[in-house]
């Protein structure tokens, strides 16, 4: 169905001085001037209909170029008129255009005098309501491109739940009570890195949820710290974390030429000090990743020395020796360093000694072989046969 439309008259109010409101508009709250645009013929159109009673079928276009507005008026060209406000006969259609047919759509304008100063006071809060809309979506739009990412900002108070509201510009953010590490002791206007754990939209807005406890903090400092992981020639496969405590990450190298756990480290130690400082002194173990689980294993549960190895692929478990004097190394203070590397490698390790594996080994009960075994149920089965036949010959 074609929409054609009558030949507007020349522009009722071309006003520079509200394009350029507009565009300043625009600059001002970082908003697309489409949106605005958009919201201003939106207003337009309701403020029509309700200081001209009218329930015709009106657009309102506002030129981009002048800043001239328009209001016409849809009427559908039909054969017989019982509706004058939203159809035209194909008659008074053709009067206009003899192009026009049936089904066709006659914009014809009826913009009223003095129509700007009256639309513009009547749409004021329409405007207004819209452009929060739209403040609110382009925030959410920007943050949520930046979930499960560092954002930086400055405390703005502190609730008497201890959760930490954070300035992050153009928004604020949320580092609740339970996202905090021990250690941390924040006071207004304090610089804050965190960790954009989820970003939703409310009734007041875009909500940002932070996090300084998430493993995804520390993998992000590394990424930030560590040129080669930007560059992707490091990979962080994975991170296992106990926030303000311990943490262990595992890296790896794409290239044979690179030390993936020295690029991380970095000269002196420098780079990761860095991520140490900035998590309040955590503690930071760098392994090597590897494609064999018993290596892997080995690694993750470094600082420790390991003996040994045996694992079963199946139920992902494994058994690890280790010397004496490194078990309690192996398995760190209330069990966290075995934890920790569990969690790394998603295995579950099961460490011994030295000395508890021998005598494990040694307390075991023996176990015949398969051929004694044989030997052992068919004597049983010839003792019995043997019972049998004397049962039967008394």
């Amino acid at each position: 169905m074609a929409i054609r439309r009558k030949k507007a008259q020349p522009a009722v109010d071309p006003s520079a001085e509200f394009l350029k409101a507009i565009r300043d508009l625009a600059d001002e709250k970082g908003l697309d001037i489409e949106i605005l645009f958009s919201a201003m013929e939106a207003a337009f159109k309701s403020a029509y209909k309700k200081n001209f009673g009218s329930d015709e079928n009106v657009t309102v276009t506002i030129n981009r170029e002048t800043g001239a507005y328009h209001v016409f008026s849809n009427k559908e060209v039909v054969e017989e008129v019982f509706d004058p406000v939203k159809e035209m006969s194909l008659a008074t259609a053709h009067r206009i255009n003899p192009d026009y047919g049936i089904g066709d759509i006659v914009a014809e304008e009826v913009t009223p005098r003095n129509f700007g100063r009256l639309a513009a006071q009547a749409a004021k809060q329409i405007v207004v309501q819209k452009i929060r809309e739209a403040e609110r979506d382009s925030i959410y739009d920007d943050y949520q491109d930046k979930e499960n990412d560092i954002v930086t900002g400055t405390v703005q108070r502190v609730d008497e739940n201890g959760n930490i509201f954070v300035d992050l510009g153009k928004t604020e953010g949320m580092l609740a009570a339970s996202e905090k590490m021990a250690a941390d002791h924040y006071q207004i206007n304090d610089f804050l890195k965190a960790y954009i754990l989820e970003v939703r939209k409310g009734n007041k807005g875009t909500q940002i949820s932070l996090s300084r406890t998430h493993p995804g903090l520390l993998k992000r400092l590394f990424e930030l710290e560590v040129p080669e992981i930007s560059e992707g020639v490091v990979e962080i496969k994975s991170v296992a974390r106990e926030a303000g405590a311990r943490s262990k990450i595992a890296v790896y190298a794409t290239d044979d030429n690179i030390d993936a756990v020295g690029s991380c480290v970095g000269h002196r130690g420098l780079r990761v000090q860095n991520v140490v400082n900035e998590l309040n002194n955590e503690k930071i173990d760098i392994v090597k990743w590897s494609e064999d689980p018993a290596v892997f294993i080995a690694n993750a549960l470094s600082p420790a020395q390991v003996v040994s190895v045996e694992v079963d692929e199946e139920n992902k478990f494994s058994r690890v020796i280790v010397p004496d004097y490194q078990l309690s190394l192996a398995i760190g203070k209330e069990g966290q360093n075995a934890r920790l590397a569990a969690k790394l490698t998603s295995w579950k390790i099961d460490i011994k000694s030295e000395t508890q594996a021998k005598n494990e080994a040694e307390n075991a009960p023996a176990v015949p072989a398969e051929d004694e075994q044989e030997i052992d149920i068919i004597s049983e089965m010839g003792a019995v046969a043997e019972d049998n036949n004397s049962a039967e010959a008394e």
